[in-house]
């Protein structure tokens, strides 16, 4: 399924601030803008502390531009051996040239607090609540600019950040760069999962006990199911099925359809052009537009069947709503960020 490679921009405006040094821990604050087109250091902050998998498709950019990453983390104790995405906690931040945030959780605003004077951006890189973020007025006085994958996306994170649609500049999703070729097998079908229990990593998502349901529905009525395992997510309650041993995102190019708890995943999977149904708990609150890219929704796994049956992709005006650009979309943020650092924000 193509899709334009050009960016979908809207007009932002962001606040300018000075750039005198600042230690914070061991961080300090760099001048990008006397070393224009040298690699950046940039540090990233999420609304899941210890979660890293929001910054790792970003790495292979970074190592094309030759600049460094470094999510902030509260310690290391969560962190896997091994784990590709450098992290730091506050006290062992690098010297910095940008910090990015993700969101307006309790961390994100946390890590801006530790360190008041770098040049700040917020960055949807995953989907966020329909509500105001506590913590988004302490962000909003600094942010030079904002980033968010496609318009649909940008409406829910200018609402999550409690400021003007207009504010957030329309990127793309870095994971879509690099689709797989939708190749899909007779009866296989794609059970997405999310988080069934919160931690001190992230919340959980409504609705495990019914997507359980559903995928024994199809099971039983013949299909083949293949679980697409969220990070967070406790494997054990699907130990039953088969998990996928790739990306979900690679997964769903050989489901003839995807059934799961709607989240970050789905656009892109729509991207790919994989059909999506999608299981809704009445607890479960997300943003109208992951729901758009469904076939249908189902609140009972009686349904799940003939959902998947039916399953059919969005409208083209749908697809190109919610995914946003594809092709060079992380190139696309991270001239941004560099634009940022540089408090380069007209």
């Amino acid at each position: 399924m193509a899709f334009p490679a050009t960016p979908l921009t809207v007009e932002y405006a962001a606040s300018k601030w000075g750039r005198s040094v600042q230690m914070r821990g061991n961080a300090m604050s760099r001048s990008p803008c006397t070393r224009a087109n040298k690699a950046l250091q940039v540090l990233i902050a999420t609304n899941e502390p210890w979660a890293t998998y929001h910054v790792q498709p970003l790495l292979a950019e970074a190592e094309r531009r030759g600049w460094k990453l470094t999510q902030v983390v509260p310690d290391k104790s969560r962190i896997n051996p091994g784990d590709p995405v450098p992290t730091a906690t506050p006290r062992t931040a690098p010297a910095a040239d940008l910090l990015v945030v993700a969101g307006a959780g309790d961390w994100p605003v946390k890590v801006a607090g530790r360190f008041p004077r770098l040049p700040l951006t917020a960055s949807g890189l995953a989907y966020l609540g329909p509500r105001q973020a506590v913590g988004a007025r302490a962000l909003r006085p600094r942010l030079q600019t904002i980033t968010a994958a496609s318009p649909a996306a940008a409406d829910a994170f200018a609402d999550h950040l409690g400021t003007r649609r207009g504010t957030v500049t329309v990127v793309g999703s870095p994971q879509t760069d690099d689709l797989p070729e939708r190749a899909p097998e007779p009866g296989l079908v794609l059970v997405l999962t999310s988080v069934t229990r919160p931690d001190a990593t992230g919340e959980a998502a409504h609705g495990t006990a019914l997507l359980l349901a559903a995928a024994e529905q199809l099971r039983t009525d013949g299909k083949r199911i293949m679980v697409g395992l969220h990070p967070r997510e406790n494997p054990a309650l699907w130990a039953r099925y088969e998990i996928s041993q790739v990306p979900s995102l690679s997964a769903s190019a050989r489901a003839e359809a995807t059934i799961g708890i709607p989240g970050t995943a789905f656009p892109l999977i729509a991207a790919v052009g994989t059909p999506l149904v999608g299981c809704t708990d009445p607890a479960l609150e997300v943003p109208d537009y992951l729901l758009t890219v469904c076939s249908s929704t189902i609140d009972d796994a009686a349904l799940a069947v003939s959902a998947v049956e039916d399953a059919r992709p969005p409208a083209p005006e749908t697809l190109r709503d919610v995914i946003g650009p594809v092709g060079g979309s992380a190139g696309r943020l991270f001239d941004v960020w560099s634009k940022a650092a540089c408090g380069d924000v007209a």
